[in-house]
């Protein structure tokens, strides 16, 4: 799809409309209600679904497919994140009121991150058709991945703090507590950042990470920049109520690991099949109704077989605990 200068500039200030229109209406700290994080969370589904009509009846059903086959990828891909998030959280102690306003600063820090990778990653496809091999490849590997991580027995439930984290805080120094909303303070003559800052920073860093698999992956089901920037502009932006709504919900969903790594491996396998027939081999491509189609799937079969596994996990608990509560009596 042809993206003239004007339509970038038009999306970019029509997203920091949309960011500033949140942050104003959420720039006091309060703790988000349910009821808050639902009303917000469906209205970026529904932001994200009129930009994809838009581009349904200003350029085609091609690009329209690809962006909601994107959008869909990577937001399941970033509730992956927030499994993160919450440790984060838990690390650094930070107050529920305080929560969405550093959950808005680090999505903003990593949505601004991950447009570098965007850029850096169309320009070398452009140049270097072989690189959707090394993309498949390193797709294929993460699916594996994950799959062994889900299987281990023992999970890491401890936040490590990345290497750059850590050189910003020896380098300025961190406050022994939360001054409010601010990010600087002076303490003992000297200007230290406050623990908020560092909360923003490891959120927007730590996505960093994630992105060197959603970014392949969706460039797996298009290669306009576009696209790619637009599915991810708003799959992000709708994280931070995605994390209030459903936070309880994370550990019923025991399979998304699964699930993650089908759509991936899957993806992986899509770009190897387009590399090939790149480089003039008779392979048969994915079609983008197909990509779409095989991502809801996978994503409805995990969220119904997590919920009942964990509904059968629950039932087995309950079954064991009474015996024990009636021998205690």
């Amino acid at each position: 799809m042809e993206v003239s200068m004007g339509l970038w500039v038009l999306t970019i200030a029509g997203l920091a409309a949309l960011i500033a229109v949140d942050f104003f209406i959420g720039r006091k700290p309060h703790e988000v209600s349910i009821k808050e994080a639902g009303v917000w969370t469906v209205v970026w589904i529904t932001l994200a679904g009129l930009f994809g009509l838009g581009l349904l009846v200003f350029g085609g059903g091609q690009p329209a497919g690809e962006f909601f086959a994107g959008f869909i990828t990577e937001k399941s891909l970033s509730v992956d994140n927030l499994f993160v998030f919450v440790l984060i959280m838990a690390k650094f102690a930070v107050p529920t009121q305080y929560q969405q306003r550093v959950l808005l600063v680090g999505v903003l820090i990593a949505l601004v991150l991950r447009a570098v990778f965007i850029a850096a990653g169309a320009a070398i496809l452009a140049s270097f058709a072989w690189v959707f091999y090394l993309f498949g490849a390193f797709l294929i590997w993460t699916a594996w991945k994950l799959i062994q991580e889900a299987r281990a027995d023992e999970q890491d439930d401890e936040y490590e703090e990345n290497k750059l984290l850590k050189a910003a805080e020896r380098r300025f120094g961190v406050a022994d507590r939360y001054h409010g909303t601010k990010l600087w303070i002076q303490q003992n003559g000297k200007r230290v950042m406050t623990p908020m800052l560092v909360v923003m920073l490891a959120i927007g860093t730590t996505d960093v990470l994630f992105a060197l698999d959603s970014i392949p992956a969706i460039f797996g089901l298009t290669q306009d920049p576009y696209i790619v920037f637009t599915a991810n502009a708003f799959a992000l932006m709708g994280l931070r109520q995605l994390y209030f709504l459903i936070g309880g919900l994370l550990k019923k969903l025991v399979h998304l690991s699964y699930g993650l790594s089908v759509i991936l491996g899957f993806i992986g396998v899509k770009l190897v099949l387009h590399a090939l027939h790149e480089s003039g081999v008779h392979v048969p491509e994915i079609s983008i109704p197909v990509s779409l189609g095989v991502i809801c799937v996978v994503l409805a079969v995990t969220t119904v077989t997590s919920l009942l596994a964990t509904r059968k996990q629950a039932a087995h608990a309950d079954g064991e605990d009474a015996p024990k509560e009636s021998v205690d009596v």
